[in-house]
């Protein structure tokens, strides 16, 4: 039985499209508890920078000051603008669920590696180049083939391509190259065959687990988004410090951090500060969207906006 709050808030998820399974159910929970809840298209905001009164405006000239909490869930193809429109509710005292600078963080594959490994957590080894002209040392760096080579830009395992040979790596890296691309070598982690490790952290806790499957042969991304199949998985307890301590490297209330078993120990491989919901829930049979909600509700008061860590 859900209990509704004393007292029902103004939430806003910033998303373009209020269809998705992820924003219906954050809007089904928010209900739930007696809150007002709506989409808003972050693109169709534009905002008056002022350091007197900050605005939010909407669709029609419609000031958005009425507002408690957002809940970002910015795409990665806006994740520039959708982070100023974070970034000015925030001067504005609205709580975000996840702070802009957070989210900038962790959408940087590169620098959000260069942050996690500071700090000690555990990591595929990877390599970093801009159009590389040495690329057999690159290579060698990450261990040799077969090795995994992504375009920092790509998400959803796309721009993500497995090398097995070193001539195939050289020819994938050369490809990319006339792109005039960033590139991110990895070791390849092939004891993990096509399977990863989804934690669903909200504040200090991983509130689910399930272990992503490739289904189709050969496949070593484990997307649900590229049908990938989901069941409930037993983390060890090294695991659940490992995703919370990295979800708090970067400054993240709410994240997807993924993890590979290697025969060298769990690795973190990525966080989403937009994590998908269908595949989590339906996998594990957990309410996430009713636990975001009751973490908003304990932590989104007056002057609880504050930017978090460095970097």
């Amino acid at each position: 039985m859900v209990v509704k709050a004393k007292k029902g808030m103004k939430l806003a998820i910033l998303a373009r499209n209020p269809q998705l399974y992820s924003h219906k159910r954050l809007i089904e929970a928010a209900k739930e508890r007696g809150h007002e809840i709506r989409v808003i298209n972050p693109l169709h905001c534009y905002m008056n920078i002022s350091p007197h009164k900050p605005e939010v405006h909407y669709r029609g000239g419609k000031v958005l000051d009425d507002i408690d909490a957002i809940i970002p869930r910015i795409g990665a193809s806006v994740t520039f603008y959708g982070t100023a429109v974070v970034r000015q509710f925030e001067m504005m005292g609205v709580y975000s669920l996840n702070e802009s600078i957070a989210i900038s963080r962790s959408r940087d594959k590169l620098r959000s590696l260069q942050l996690l490994a500071r700090k000690g957590i555990s990591l595929p080894v990877t390599g970093f180049a801009h159009s590389p002209q040495e690329t057999d040392d690159l290579i060698k760096m990450v261990g040799g083939a077969p090795l995994i080579i992504k375009l920092l830009e790509g998400t959803q395992g796309i721009g993500v391509v497995l090398a097995e040979t070193e001539q195939a790596a050289e020819s994938v890296i050369s490809a990319f190259k006339g792109l005039n691309a960033h590139i991110l070598v990895q070791q390849f982690i092939k004891e993990a065959a096509g399977t990863d490790i989804r934690c669903f952290v909200i504040g200090d806790k991983v509130v689910a687990s399930i272990e992503r499957r490739a289904t189709k042969k050969g496949e070593f991304r484990a997307n649900i988004h590229r049908g990938a199949v989901a069941k409930p998985i037993k983390i060890t307890p090294e695991e659940r410090t490992l995703a919370v301590r990295a979800c708090k490297i970067m400054g993240l209330n709410v994240a997807g951090v993924d993890i590979l078993r290697a025969k060298t120990g769990s690795m973190v491989i990525e966080l989403n500060s937009s994590p998908g919901l269908e595949g989590i829930e339906k996998g594990s049979g957990i309410d996430i969207a009713g636990m975001i909600i009751d973490f908003i509700e304990k932590n989104a008061k007056p002057g609880k906006t504050k930017t978090k860590g460095k970097g």
